[in-house]
């Protein structure tokens, strides 16, 4: 589906004079380009927006808001929240209701109650149930959906099993202020732009840093040229550029070749060069996914304290595009941890597999690395030679668009979905935009948000 992007978004960035590092960063005009996943009616009030009475149910894109019932049962699930969202997979039962396992026990306070549709239901001390319908029973309230009618409600649910997160965190915002993601933006695509973006960003990197890119699989390929990221990567103290060997041959594929192509490159010469999978892979547990229930990434991966992820935005033959999402999923994946994820955890075919569960398990992996790191990373995308192919192609079709700029964010879904927004509202955008959308490559974007990895909504800002 096209993300139509505002007119006067791309008015702003076609008229933007470049000023170097300056610090007048003003939000663009209608820079927020994503669809609400909540729906409102006029049977009950607009819910609340942060009141410690308040839980979010996250269902696909849809996010629902419960208040909360004033009882034990719902202040021991708002205890067991605090230590971090719940996963739950629900099935339908007697075509009245969602139920599925906490995981744990809560004390009950069971009555004997008609049910509603949008009560929240604890059962059987263990079981946490969704209404859609009326049913009698004796349960205990954890609380009442706000501001969706039945019918929309039923919509939302539709039929058969769903996955269900429970948070306290509203969606698309920030645990300290509830605002959305900030992506900034430069259309000085420089090594000056480069170093103000990341400027921008305010971050403190400490420790032992990694530089995360793809060094191309030729000299014909569109990876981000040092004398271009040169000036950025000198900036860290002691930094090393990382990455990880392919899974489908050519000349990243063993370590050695893969050093050497490094070094002709001309990365070796900005810093030390680490192939993470050299000695074989290290498990990350998966969180809330769908396909996965753990990532395969290089063995030196836990030697690093914090990530800097370079990403060259571009179009991707069997992704439909590739930014920071797949940087830090296919980009930080061992060998063997490619293949299990082109293989959508299944251990089959790279190839032949589902194409949605490829899709959904970069989302997966890429979370397992951004809950290991625990904010210790940012992403910054640029957007020059915007080609239909990788960087993993050693002879990729010619850009048939204009380079844009560099963007950089915290969330990598945000700062992918602003890349993509800006494609969309291109008026020379269209071969790339076909290349998405024949591979349903915002299905990834769609699998990040619902698992957490980050939101697609986001807060755009020129620093030029």
């Amino acid at each position: 589906m096209k993300r139509i992007f505002s007119i006067l978004l791309s008015a702003v960035l076609l008229c933007t004079v470049l000023a170097g590092c300056s610090g007048n960063q003003t939000p663009l005009e209608n820079s927020t380009q994503t669809e609400s996943g909540a729906h409102r009616s006029d049977l009950d009030p607009a819910p609340p927006k942060s009141q410690e009475d308040t839980m979010y149910i996250i269902i696909g894109e849809h996010t629902l808001t419960v208040t909360l019932a004033d009882n034990s049962s719902a202040a021991a699930l708002q205890e067991l929240l605090q230590k971090g969202d719940i996963t739950v997979d629900a099935h339908d039962y007697g075509n009245f209701e969602k139920v599925g396992s906490l995981g744990t026990d809560l004390p009950a306070n069971d009555e004997q109650i008609t049910t509603e549709p949008g009560d929240v239901i604890l059962y059987q001390g263990n079981q946490i149930t969704l209404y859609y319908d009326t049913n009698s029973w004796s349960f205990t309230r954890l609380g009442k959906v706000q501001g969706v009618s039945a019918d929309e409600l039923k919509a939302i649910l539709g039929e058969g099993d769903i996955t269900m997160t429970l948070t306290l965190i509203e969606p698309n915002s920030t645990e300290e202020n509830s605002e959305k993601p900030v992506v900034y933006m430069t259309t000085d695509i420089s090594p000056q732009g480069l170093t103000c973006i990341y400027e921008a960003l305010g971050a403190s990197p400490t420790g032992r840093i990694a530089v995360k890119l793809s060094t191309g699989e030729s000299e014909n390929s569109n990876h981000l040229r040092p004398e271009l990221i040169g000036d950025l990567v000198r900036s860290f103290d002691n930094p090393t550029i990382v990455e990880c060997n392919t899974a489908y041959g050519g000349n990243r594929a063993s370590t050695a070749r893969h050093k050497q192509l490094a070094k002709d490159h001309g990365y070796t010469d900005l810093a030390s060069v680490d192939i993470m999978d050299e000695n074989g892979s290290m498990t990350l547990p998966v969180s809330g996914g769908d396909n996965l229930t753990e990532n395969y990434v290089g063995a030196s991966f836990g030697d690093y304290d914090y990530f800097i992820v370079l990403s060259h935005f571009k179009g991707h033959a069997m992704a439909g595009f590739g930014g920071a999402i797949k940087n830090i999923s296919i980009g930080i994946a061992s060998s063997e941890g490619k293949a299990h994820i082109h293989s959508g955890g299944t251990g089959g075919s790279m190839w032949g597999g589902d194409q949605d569960a490829f899709l959904e398990s970069m989302a997966e992996a890429g979370k397992s690395v951004s809950d290991a790191l625990d904010g210790n990373i940012l992403y910054i995308n640029v957007m020059n030679r915007l080609s239909v192919d990788c960087d993993c192609d050693g002879n990729p079709a010619e850009p048939d668009m204009h380079d844009i700029g560099i963007l950089a964010s915290f969330d990598p879904v945000a700062v992918d979905q602003a890349c993509i927004d800006l494609v969309y509202s291109a008026q020379d955008g269209s071969s790339l935009i076909q290349r998405i959308e024949s591979r349903n490559g915002l299905h990834t974007l769609e699998q990040a948000a619902k698992i957490g990895l980050g939101s697609r909504e986001y807060e755009l800002k020129s620093i030029d």
